[in-house]
């Protein structure tokens, strides 16, 4: 019996390494292959090179080059970069465009796998405008759909979405399909990112469509990963695995090796969803092991965060916790948000687990921050104003098709009476008609074209205050209401005890300190926009307002250190509303507070000049750019900036001061460099004889 049993154990231990061989094998077959390539193309250079007529502006050999740089993305940054760099250089001595474009994209890849998102939408829209300038179509559609990509990487998938659409647009007239399975592809991503697995969903069975009708392979398997990666998101595991065991024997035929890796992490996150982790961690080591052979931090960062993910189930704490960390900072490094979010979540459990509070809230205010920027206002509305797109066509052709129906009908009719030659003046009156019925029918979809439109104008008009109202809500609001609600939580339930309760009380008399203005803010910003605020001018001491707000404000000045200085002398008297000033004076004040380091100083004063006071508020703060000052007093902007110790705000307060000092007759501006600080001024009416006696 025993002797059986250790057989079955001997049999079972040499079936692993035969399994582990024979993948180590695949994975060394993969890497062969793309050497292969890579071998193939370094000869062809050699042999252009060693021509007697060669000369380094030839374009084959340029191209060559450039083709040899991609296939070095996801194995080597580096010879990435240097051998696009050298095709740029050669491609601008020799005036070839379409090799001065192609290095432009390439370069963005190197940036974009290196997390340096802003260097590679410089280089994709260089790409683009010599696209554009040059009138080459395919090579405008790819500069778009990379730039697109980038864009969403950014979390700007508002941008993202116009850019796909002028992609597809391109793409459809010309027949680019390889190019519309892969911008369809990239909209269905987007989709997913908000959660809105129906849509995604349509677009992922359109893009299969499609790829079925070119027959690559590739593309098929590449489709059949993502759709695998989104079923286990909807928990349709089934069809998950069936899609994902798909296209790992395509992969493994053609020897992909950087899908591989993907379509081995999303195999593992499918048996994570089973509750199989063992499983789950086999699939993500094999990936693991193909991520050695490659470079791609962002799609490393996905399967650090699974296998911290089934360490953590299986009970093993600390290996969990080191692949989160591993993950996390790799999210930092190279900017990536969504796995920034998807990170500190993870260690937020591993923390709490391990009742380390402290730690714990701290991941998780950075979890809640992140997700919030993620979807911040005009995201989802650009995705509404697709399926408002995506239904127009609809009707506009459903009325195409109506239309040649009927000019069907009346062909046939026309053709009867040519045939028969019995009345011209019959066929003269059919034509008319046929004529009228066209621009009646043009007039309709014109119509409905022109209703659609000043509906959905109409709507985002309706939504404006609402959305900003809830956009500032979710993010300035939420966040330390959460937190505050976390800590009764644990307190009530015995995690934690009166006096580690206690210590978060100064962190909690900030955040409703902050809530507090916030909610006045909102209130009388609210009120401004249902014109519900009326000014009530009047003979204003401006100095008492400032000496009142100053009081109001010393606990923050004190607490970083700052000193508050009025320089405004005792009869400075101004025409005005003195609650809107009140308004005005506060946030001013507190807006330089936040930005001021600790030990500054800040100084009100004011300036009487014949008609108006022009007052001013001077901090020695951080200061800001000239692209900061074009946005800061805009209606419609929602810039927020932390300020010296991550103090949050709503971006509401400035645009609030401009509405207020314009509904005295004032003006509003601003002076400021960057690292030496910034001064507000606002003029405002000074009181005068007719004042008085209207007072």
């Amino acid at each position: 019996m025993n002797s059986k049993f250790l057989d079955k154990a001997f049999w079972y231990k040499q079936r692993r390494y035969i399994t582990a061989l024979l993948f180590m094998l695949l994975v060394c077959s993969n890497i062969l292959g793309q050497d292969l390539r890579r071998e193939i193309l370094l000869n062809e250079i050699e042999t252009v090179r060693n021509s007697s007529d060669f000369q380094s502006n030839d374009t084959l050999y340029i191209t060559k080059i450039i083709e040899l740089a991609s296939e070095y993305r996801y194995h080597n940054l580096d010879s990435l970069y240097s051998l696009s760099d050298e095709s740029l250089r050669l491609s601008k001595s020799s005036s070839y465009t379409n090799g001065e474009i192609q290095s432009y994209i390439n370069i963005g890849g190197f940036y974009s796998d290196k997390g340096q998102i802003d260097q590679a939408i410089s280089h994709f829209k260089k790409a683009h405008e010599l696209a554009t300038e040059n009138k080459n179509l395919l090579l405008k559609v790819k500069s778009l759909n990379v730039l697109s990509k980038e864009y969403s990487y950014q979390g700007n998938y508002a941008v993202a979405l116009k850019g796909y659409l002028e992609a597809i647009e391109i793409a459809e007239k010309q027949d680019y399909k390889n190019y519309l399975s892969i911008i369809n592809e990239n909209i269905a991503e987007l989709y997913l990112t908000q959660k809105d697995y129906n849509h995604a969903m349509v677009f992922f069975k359109k893009v299969k469509a499609i790829n079925e009708e070119i027959g690559n392979p590739i593309y098929i398997a590449e489709t059949m990963s993502s759709m695998a990666n989104a079923y286990a998101d909807m928990n349709e595991l089934e069809y998950a695995m069936f899609n994902i065991n798909s296209a790992i024997t395509i992969f493994e035929q053609e020897k992909i090796i950087e899908w591989l890796a993907y379509a081995y992490e999303v195999k593992g996150k499918i048996y994570l969803k089973k509750g199989k982790n063992t499983w789950a961690l086999y699939w993500y080591k094999q990936s693991e092991l193909l991520h050695e052979k490659i470079e791609d931090d962002r799609g490393k960062i996905a399967l650090l965060n699974g296998m911290s993910e089934a360490y953590l189930n299986t009970s093993k704490d600390s290996i969990a916790k080191k692949y989160s960390l591993e993950a996390f900072e790799l999210s930092k490094k190279i900017g990536y948000r969504a796995g920034i979010k998807d990170c500190s979540y993870q260690l937020f459990k591993i923390h709490k687990k391990n009742k380390e509070y402290k730690k714990s809230l701290w991941y998780h205010e950075i979890f809640q921050v992140t997700s919030e920027s993620l979807t911040k206002k005009g995201n989802e509305i650009a995705l509404d104003m697709l399926k408002t797109k995506t239904e127009y066509n609809r009707q506009k052709e459903q009325l195409i098709l109506e239309n040649e129906k009927a000019l069907a009908k009346q062909n046939i009719v026309i053709y009867l009476i040519a045939i028969i030659l019995i009345i011209f003046v019959m066929i003269t009156f059919i034509i008319q008609r046929n004529q009228q019925v066209q621009k009646r029918l043009n007039a309709e979809l014109l119509s409905k074209k022109q209703d659609l439109e000043e509906k959905q104008a109409y709507l985002n008009e309706l939504n404006q205050t609402k959305n900003k109202l809830f956009s500032i809500i979710g993010h300035d609001l939420r966040g330390p209401i959460g937190a505050f609600q976390g800590l009764l939580k644990l307190f009530k339930e015995g995690e934690m005890t009166k006096e580690e309760f206690l210590n978060f009380v100064p962190k909690l008399k900030v955040d409703i300190d902050t809530i507090s203005f916030t909610l006045n803010n909102l209130l009388s910003w609210g009120k401004t926009q249902m014109n519900g605020s009326i000014t009530k001018p009047s003979i204003t001491n401006l100095v008492t307002i400032v000496d009142e707000n100053i009081a109001l404000l010393s606990e923050i000045a004190l607490s970083k250190s700052i000193t508050l200085e009025n320089r405004i002398e005792a009869n400075c008297q101004i025409w005005s509303d003195p609650n809107q000033v009140d308004i005005i004076i506060r946030n001013l004040l507190s807006n330089a507070l936040k930005f001021t380091p600790n030990n500054g100083q800040i100084i009100i004063g004011a300036i009487q000049k014949l008609k108006t006071c022009e007052i001013y508020v001077k901090d020695n703060g951080m200061g800001m750019s000239e692209e900061t000052m074009g946005k800061i007093f805009l209606k419609d902007s929602n810039h927020t900036t932390y300020g010296t110790n991550d103090e949050k705000g709503t971006g509401l307060g400035l645009s609030l001061c401009k509405e207020m000092v314009e509904k005295n007759n004032g003006k509003i501006w601003v002076h400021s460099a960057l690292g030496k600080g910034s001064t507000f001024y606002f003029s405002l009416p000074r009181v005068r004889a007719e004042y008085k006696k209207s007072a």
